[in-house]
């Protein structure tokens, strides 16, 4: 599992001083790209010759996160496929379930064709492999 702090800023929030669903959105794809970091993978390196975009998700949104929260944003990789990857996101404030996603992302040429994961790069995966926290 990877995870990261993320605290909740007035610009995340809707005029009822909560979070803005589609917020979490970029919070999970911030989160993605400092997982990418931390495997070795920098998105400003992958994205010169590939991509991994985000071909599905899904959302379940638990309890409403509040301007000043601190949300710990948790990553685990499901499934390792031949040129995909699912993954499971955990999003939890004091305890408290705020929402947990769903995505399968694919590993893209720069034309957008899928291809199959390098070995560097699903010896990197996996170690993440599991179920979330």
């Amino acid at each position: 599992m990877f995870s990261v702090t993320q605290k909740v800023l007035f610009r995340h929030c809707d005029p009822a001083g909560i979070v803005f669903f589609p917020r979490y959105f970029e919070m999970m794809n911030d989160l993605l790209e400092a997982f990418f970091d931390h495997i070795g993978f920098p998105f400003e390196t992958l994205h010169q010759t590939s991509a991994v975009p985000t071909a599905q998700i899904s959302c379940t949104f638990a309890a409403p996160s509040r301007h000043g929260d601190f949300l710990t944003i948790a990553l685990t990789v499901s499934r390792i496929g031949h040129t995909s990857a699912n993954l499971a996101f955990l999003a939890t404030c004091a305890g408290q379930t705020r929402f947990t996603a769903q995505s399968t992302i694919v590993q893209t040429d720069r034309t957008g064709k899928p291809f199959p994961w390098t070995d560097p790069m699903r010896i990197a995966l996996t170690p993440y492999l599991g179920e979330p926290a």
